[in-house]
């Protein structure tokens, strides 16, 4: 009764809510989304300077999370970059003295602070012809009026906070404020609000310094310095930010009056980002930065997207007036309709345009997310809860659907789908959260990589070793696939192909693994069950890959010279060199020939009938069964404890590719050695699992942001309800991107040789000429 009962609800969820209809209401959401964002920026300004000096909040006790953007950590390196041959100069009272530390400490970690408080404090770096000084200056007078550097601050305490003092500073700010204006024409001026105290700690000298006095000399600046210039905005910048920090963070003071170090030092931060992110464009400090400009090879694509959605509106035009005149008219003596229409098959011009049209709203999407500052975005912020309560809600979900396998060989087409499933769906939990910090789960993580990888031997050795089918239509089957969507996004937002560095790695394994067992003398099953050489020929193949799978991982020097070859350095070069995509392939160096290796035993196995793969039946006998299962948790487990004992990630990652297919292997056992866990699978999971390459690719930029580096945030304020409606626009963007790259297959891979082969010269051409606009691209940013 209670399968019946899940069948009959889950017909009834399919009959009112299809895939179909999900994506309509996500297209719906995407539309009025983009209209509420563009109506904000309109009323509320496009400036996200602005958001970065005023508003944001704490996440955690430390992590300051500006509104609307991402703040980058600058490292000394970059600080000097960006500050070359620049004088900077703080100007006030003992809390601006503490911010031009946390300022200087950014460039250089080991300037003291030490010397007489109430005097200048000047700091020079030679080497990058950098000036950095404090003046003196507690009250806005005279003095401070005739210091040429018009950074100010004051003093409450000096005038025991007396009224005619809050006059007496109007009337001076007032008389500075043009001069400020007149500085602030060649040179970037911030003003800093005065931070709150902590009343109850304050000394009985500081007692007349009151929150309430504060607020009164904070409207004063505030109101004064934005009325200065009557036709337009003031160039002054109100930095009100640390107001709001200290509001967070006052009462860690010791004295009441003084912020803690972490608080000065995210206060420097965010002036070091208000001024660098606009010279060194990091790409998690989306603050204060513009649109980046389009590039030749963007403006192309546009005008070839918008050229594909205007010919399918042409086509559907004219297609449906065909329909129309077709359409059967009623037979006026018997009264019924004419049945004269022959439906006609869709024809390839037709699914071209229509899956180009398509794709280009959605790169449109993709565009709008991580490139048009449309959207806001967010730095993560890693938290246990973050990550496991999403696991196990999925786990609770996974375990919810499940139905029974079409087949229960190991390894079947269901539950392979289902393992991918699981593990993207973990691994886009990871990359949300921001995981990558705890180095327990990140190890986990590798496993899951390696994982997929194992699957990638596992399987195409599989198909090439049964099927022997080593022709060109298969390769090119699993290359488009593979690549379709990765290159779109290279063009559309201008990102090298190592960028989304998966990719590459499933691709240049599948092409080794053919390679491999293509060449002379080429060993399928047929072969070998006909003659045992043949085996020790497979063998010899595999043996000598692994030899230069080892040559390779320790000879950087060898690997980094190989893939340095134009054209192969345009594709597996990051930011000019080769060494992300080498450190990114040795460490799964192994894990795809265990992968090929496991199916070569596995089949050798299933062909001599020593496996018991029928529906219940346990692998093995009842005796080798439990002790497969008892080795395979026993191993399972040594695994994640070694994995949660590591201490450094770079030791870790020098063990992970031998030791990962321990956990591979025994999991593969866990889930199939019992019968009963061989027959079902969770339909949860592997509905997921089919689109498992495409959530992959898409997270880069329509679920997180700046490049992985962010989370898109498309309903600010609620970040769960934020999460829900990305995630679901997300999916389902992932969902119609698969079957956009299915349809196109069909069309562009044609069975017949001659055809394809013209195909193959025509994309030939087109990655040509791409080669050539990306050298001129780049000698134009140089």
């Amino acid at each position: 009764m209670a399968a019946l009962a899940y069948n009959l609800g889950k017909r009834e969820i399919n009959h009112y809510f299809s895939v179909r209809s999900a994506k309509v209401l996500a297209l719906v959401a995407v539309l009025l989304l983009a209209a509420c964002h563009l109506a904000s920026r309109h009323y509320r300004g496009n400036d996200s300077c602005e958001f970065l000096l005023s508003s944001g909040r704490f996440l955690g006790e430390k992590v300051w999370q500006p509104h609307s953007c991402m703040m980058h950590k600058y490292k000394i390196s970059e600080a000097k970059t960006c500050l070359v041959d620049k004088h900077i100069a703080f100007i006030g009272d003992s809390r601006i003295r503490q911010l031009f530390y946390s300022f200087v400490k950014i460039i250089n970690p080991q300037f003291k602070e030490e010397g007489n408080k109430h005097e200048n404090i000047p700091f020079e770096d030679k080497v990058a012809s950098l000036k950095v000084d404090f003046l003196w200056h507690p009250e806005v007078n005279g003095s401070m009026k005739q210091c040429i550097k018009l950074w100010t601050e004051w003093s409450i305490k000096i005038h025991n906070g007396s009224e005619e003092a809050l006059s007496q500073y109007k009337m001076n700010i007032t008389s500075i404020a043009p001069l400020l204006e007149k500085l602030a024409k060649t040179s970037d001026v911030y003003w800093v609000l005065q931070d709150p105290v902590y009343e109850d700690l304050l000394s009985e000298n500081r007692k007349m310094i009151t929150n309430e006095k504060i607020d009164a000399y904070n409207e004063a600046a505030v109101s004064i310095l934005n009325s200065s210039t009557r036709t337009s905005k003031s160039n002054v910048k109100m930095f009100s930010v640390s107001k709001l920090i200290a509001q967070e963070t006052i009462m860690e003071s010791l004295d009441g009056l003084h912020l803690p170090e972490s608080s000065r030092e995210t206060s420097a931060m965010i002036l070091m980002n208000v001024y660098c992110n606009k010279i060194l464009k990091p790409v998690d400090g989306s603050c204060c930065q513009p649109r980046p400009p389009l590039t030749l090879i963007q403006k192309l694509a546009a005008c070839f997207f918008t050229l594909s959605i205007i010919g399918y509106l042409i086509f559907y035009v004219i297609h449906r007036n065909a329909h129309r005149k077709n359409k059967p008219c009623p037979d006026l003596e018997s009264g019924e309709e004419k049945k004269n229409i022959i439906n006609t098959p869709v024809s390839s011009l037709e699914i071209l345009l229509q899956s180009f049209c398509k794709l280009g709203l959605i790169m449109a999407y993709f565009y709008m997310c991580d490139r048009a500052n449309l959207f806001m975005k967010e730095n993560k912020f890693y938290t246990h809860s973050s990550f496991f309560i999403p696991i196990i809600y999925i786990l609770v979900l996974g375990v919810f659907y499940n139905e029974n396998t079409k087949e229960t060989k190991v390894l079947n087409r269901e539950q392979t789908d289902e393992w991918k499933g699981w593990m993207q769906l973990v691994i886009l939990i990871y990359h949300i959260s921001g995981a990558s910090t705890f180095l327990p789960v990140y190890m986990h993580i590798r496993v899951l990589v390696a994982a997929y990888l194992f699957q990638t031997g596992y399987g195409h050795f599989s198909y090439f070793w049964i099927k022997g089918d080593f022709g060109i239509h298969r390769v090119c089957q699993v290359l488009f696939r593979l690549n379709f969507l990765v290159v779109v996004l290279c063009i559309v937002m201008d990102r090298p192909y190592q960028f989304y560095y998966f990719v590459p790695l499933v691709t240049v394994w599948f092409m080794v693994i053919y390679i491999t067992l293509a060449l002379w003398p080429q060993v399928t099953q047929k072969k070998a069950n006909g003659n045992g050489f043949w085996y020790l020929g497979l063998l010899l193949k595999l043996a000598f890959l692994l030899l230069c799978i080892c040559f390779l991982a320790y000879s950087q020097g060898a690997f980094e010279k190989i893939f340095s070859l134009w054209p192969l350095s345009k594709c597996f070069e990051l930011e000019g060199s080769v060494y992300e995509w080498w450190f990114r392939w040795r460490l799964d160096r192994y894990v795809v020939l265990h992968g090929a290796l496991f199916a070569f035993i596995y089949l050798a196995l299933q062909r001599r009938q020593i496996l018991s793969e029928g529906k219940g039946e346990p692998l093995f006998s009842n005796k080798i069964s439990n002790f497969l299962l008892f080795v395979s948790v026993v191993s399972f487990l040594t695994y994640s404890i070694w994995a949660s004992s590591c201490k450094n990630k770079a030791e870790c990652n020098e063990l992970h590719p031998s030791v990962s297919v321990v956990q591979i292997v025994a999991f593969i056992l866990i889930r199939n050695t019992p019968g009963y866990a061989r027959s079902i699978y969770s339909s949860f999971f592997a509905w997921f699992g089919k689109i498992s390459l495409e959530l992959f690719i898409c997270q880069y930029h329509i679920w997180l942001a700046a490049d992985t580096r962010g989370i898109l945030v498309l309903i600010p304020g609620n970040p769960t309800l934020n999460i829900a409606v990305s995630t679901f626009i997300f999916v389902c963007v992932a969902h119609e991107i698969s079957q956009i790259t299915a349809d196109l297959a069909h069309v562009v891979i044609p069975k017949d040789n001659p055809a394809l082969f013209r195909r193959l010269a025509c994309t030939l051409a087109f990655f040509a000429g791409l080669l050539v606009l990306s050298s001129i691209q780049d000698k134009s940013r140089l």
